[in-house]
């Protein structure tokens, strides 16, 4: 499966790409594997998704929970969590 990411604020620092189209294995469905899958991929990435568990992410530019499973197409956001002020 092709899926377009995007990365955001000290997420898109850290990797080093605003975005980017990967080919996802058979075995990442849902957004933590995607994100487990990422951090896999070097150092970068594993720096930006060292707390995974923080990182906000919006399918098709609808909020989702880690839980979620990915779209067949499509894009996938990842961003640091946010504060109002």
């Amino acid at each position: 499966m092709t899926m377009k990411l995007i990365y955001f604020a000290w997420v898109r620092e850290r990797i080093g790409l605003p975005e980017e189209t990967v080919d996802l294995p058979a075995d990442v469905k849902t957004v933590a594997d995607l994100l487990n899958w990422l951090k896999e991929r070097g150092e970068n990435y594993e720096t930006a998704l060292e707390r995974p568990e923080v990182i906000r992410v919006a399918i098709n530019q609808e909020h989702a929970d880690h839980a979620a499973p990915l779209p067949a197409k499509g894009e996938i956001a990842l961003f640091p969590p946010m504060t109002g002020g």
